[in-house]
């Protein structure tokens, strides 16, 4: 039994599912920045399956899944510094409670 191109869809879309009303919902800057990496895996997931299923021979999709996995490596340390810098002046990393940044 081999896995199709709609079972590689779907997880896709739930991944980003799950990201989106993580993004929507949470409160934590970190549960934010979390649902986004979701967000971004789900789009790896696409990206992969799509190259496999439609143009084999070609590896366009597993080589821009990887640039993406370095920019979203990038992305995560740039969050984090930005959410502990956050906590520094604030002392909460709630964003609810977050109403003016400061110079």
């Amino acid at each position: 039994m081999t896995v199709g191109l709609p079972a590689f869809l779907l997880l896709a879309a739930l991944l980003f599912s799950l990201g989106l009303y993580g993004v929507t919902s949470k409160k934590s800057a970190v549960m934010v920045l979390m649902s986004l990496e979701l967000m971004a895996n789900a789009v790896n997931i696409n990206l992969v399956a799509f190259s496999r299923f439609l143009t084999p021979e070609k590896m366009t999709g597993q080589v821009f899944a990887m640039f993406m996995m370095v920019v979203a490596a990038a992305e995560i340390g740039l969050g984090l510094a930005l959410v502990i810098a956050l906590y520094r002046q604030t002392k909460t990393v709630e964003l609810d409670h977050i109403n003016e940044l400061r110079g």
